[in-house]
């Protein structure tokens, strides 16, 4: 399927970009026909760092660069 393409893709990047970093996919029931990324920190807090809901047409828009997602870790974690 798409969204597990697109996950996995995601993953790897953020594993690849931070050394042990937790990553879970779909630790809850997902929202249908979205793709969201967040940051659970330490103190519990979330931080959005992708929502494809609200984008698209066409559907491509509604998944991330994996580069995108990294980015925004980066910048969340500053």
């Amino acid at each position: 399927r798409v969204y597990g393409r697109y996950a996995a893709a995601v993953s790897e990047a953020l594993r690849g970009a931070i050394a042990h970093l937790a990553v879970d996919i779909n630790p809850r029931p997902p929202r249908r026909n979205s793709f969201e990324v967040s940051l659970v920190k330490e103190d519990g807090s979330t931080v959005e760092l992708w929502s494809g809901i609200g984008k698209g047409p066409p559907r491509k828009l509604k998944f991330p660069q994996p580069e995108t997602v990294v980015e925004a870790l980066k910048s969340s974690l500053a």
